[in-house]
């Protein structure tokens, strides 16, 4: 489930070995329990695919077979992730097994589809409600055993149920800004999530790419097509790839800092996200925590020296919001430290570099044949005042509407864009020191390249996945005034943007 678990014990010191011994030792329940999942699974897997072609012979055929695969894949998915979690936590490979085999338990809701309303049923609802449960349970039992996992998890619960309590409040108690808005859902408690950009990834989800949709990059929408294809819903399948992505995201800066600082600097970072102002995208149909995720972990296995994983991570990033490409930079400056006092560098390694330009040019060849111009993605940004400029043009914009509109929503938003651009720019000056040559060009770009359109429109919400930001900030945190500073500037403002984006303002 988990695949950064902390060390907790030398592997060394857990002895593993599997034969039909581990089971007896497991105990006849649990090995019960996952044998009847097994079954469940081979049972629908054979009744979805095989039942609808109406062959009888190959129906007949295919049942035991079904049944009986999915039984022995179950079994051997449950020992092999058994044998992971007692080398990662430490505990005897019995109790791993047992603790293991509750969480299986929940594909057995799948039978309901012959005793519930069509409705209730309809797709794999209830495969997706077994499997969120399957998933819930492993991480459940991994915040049990694991201090990393369970510190992340205590962090994303709370901030999370936080900001879905406002959201939800300020939906039902303020209501929408006045004016005719686009509801992603019939239930006020869902609508809140899509608002904004939300609508343009819902509808490349539902329809594919139309006019300036396509200035949103596709893994994201992909995703959420893929996923809302089972569950019947792109608002909710948006919400859930978007909250896990966030937690993974979280829990590999919580391990990339515990390997660089320590695991107080790893947490007070971790806070931080979580906390930030915009913190509220990281739970909407946005691509943010998507795009923190795949940066992070490829930032992980860069300074883990696999290679290849950073790489096809930067792919996904790069496929995932244009800013991905920048990785491409940091992959350069870390294989160079790796390789620079080696007699003979592994050039070979540095070819999985390319794997990063890859994504980007990966869509833009896709718009080639769409539209007949690689780069419509940047073209169409015009459609917000957006295009190419020297990067004081976009501060020099904002400045002027600042001191110029007779708007007062106008001014405050430029004055909010302009203070996070600023803030960025303040943190790396001060804090680039104290950080890797690598995060250092990756935050410098990502701060130069929006910069560079002409204005400073959602630059609050571009700062959020900026995480080498956070890992200054949270280096300077040990000083307990500069972190009374970020808490107190931080939770606040979070409360007021999920407030203005539940109720249909713009935030960034």
């Amino acid at each position: 489930m988990v695949a950064v678990f902390a060390h907790t014990h030398d592997a060394s010191s857990v002895r593993v070995r599997f034969d039909f011994s581990d089971y007896r030792a497991a105990g006849n329940a649990p090995l019960a329990v996952v044998a009847f999942a097994g079954l469940t699974l081979g049972f629908f897997g054979w009744f979805a695919a095989i039942v609808p072609r109406h062959d009888l012979l190959l129906s007949n055929l295919a049942l035991p077979l079904g049944v009986l695969g999915g039984i022995a894949i179950a079994l051997q998915a449950w020992r092999l992730y058994a044998r992971y979690f007692c080398r990662r936590t430490g505990i005897t490979l019995a109790r791993s097994l047992r603790y293991d085999a509750l969480t299986w338990a929940p594909f057995a809701l799948l039978w309901l589809t012959f005793f519930l309303p069509a409705q209730l049923t309809h797709g794999a609802r209830l495969l997706a409600i077994g499997a969120g449960l399957f998933c819930v349970g492993k991480l459940f039992f991994a915040a049990r055993f694991n201090q990393t996992v369970r510190e992340v998890t205590i962090d994303f619960v709370s901030t999370r149920l936080a900001i879905i309590v406002i959201a939800e409040l300020a939906a039902v108690i303020i209501g929408q800004r006045a004016g005719q808005h686009v509801e992603e859902s019939r239930h006020l408690l869902l609508a809140v999530w899509g608002r904004w950009d939300a609508v343009h990834y819902i509808d490349i989800a539902a329809q594919g790419y139309q006019g300036t949709d396509m200035a949103f990059f596709p893994l994201y929408p992909m995703l959420v097509a893929a996923v809302g294809s089972v569950l019947g819903s792109h608002l909710i399948a948006g919400l859930l790839i978007s909250n896990a992505s966030f937690f993974f995201g979280l829990l590999f800066l919580y391990k990339l800092l515990e390997h660089e600082d320590d695991r107080t600097v790893a947490r007070r970072a971790i806070f931080y996200v979580s906390i930030f102002p915009t913190a509220v995208f990281f739970s909407a149909v946005y691509t943010e925590s998507l795009f923190f995720m795949l940066t992070v972990a490829s930032f992980y296995y860069l300074r883990e020296r696999k290679w290849p994983l950073a790489a096809m991570l930067g792919f996904f990033a790069a496929m995932t919001r244009v800013e991905g490409v920048l990785l491409a930079v940091p992959f350069l400056i870390e294989w160079w430290g790796a390789n620079r006092t080696r007699e003979r560098a592994e050039v070979r390694t540095l070819w999985y570099g390319a794997l990063i330009p890859l994504g980007l040019a990966c869509y833009m060849a896709y718009l080639w044949v769409l539209r007949g111009d690689p780069l419509y993605f940047s073209h169409v940004q015009i459609h917000w005042n957006r295009h190419l400029a020297m990067p004081w043009t976009s501060i020099i914009n904002a400045l002027g509407q600042i001191f110029t509109s007779t708007s007062a929503q106008t001014v405050a938003n430029q004055s909010l864009e302009v203070a996070f651009t600023v803030l960025m720019i303040a943190v790396l000056l001060l804090g680039w020191k104290r950080l890797r040559p690598s995060y250092v060009a990756y935050m410098a770009l990502s701060i130069l390249i929006p910069m560079s359109t002409s204005s400073l429109m959602s630059m609050p919400r571009f700062a959020l996945v900026l995480f080498p930001m956070f890992v200054i900030l949270a280096r300077w945190g040990e000083r307990p005034w500069i972190n009374n500073i970020v808490v107190a500037l931080s939770l606040p403002l979070l409360g007021l943007f999920t407030v203005l984006f539940a109720d249909w303002y713009w935030v960034a």
